[in-house]
């Protein structure tokens, strides 16, 4: 894990090129895109949870 200095320089640079203005869309973009994934990727394992329910109830039958 990164320290907290290369965090305060990371923060620093993305200041600098972005500028004050942009930097909260940027955040909230990256926000909504992390959603997003978020919810795709607990969908899938839902659905092979369901898929393995479904071999088991064969299996049993």
């Amino acid at each position: 894990m990164p320290g907290p200095m290369s965090l305060v320089i990371i923060a620093v640079v993305a200041l600098l090129i972005f500028g004050p203005k942009k930097l909260p869309e940027l955040g909230k973009a990256a926000g909504s895109t992390l959603r997003e994934f978020k919810d795709a990727t607990k969908g899938l394992a839902d659905d092979d949870d369901d898929k393995k329910e479904t071999k088991k109830e064969d299996k049993t039958l």
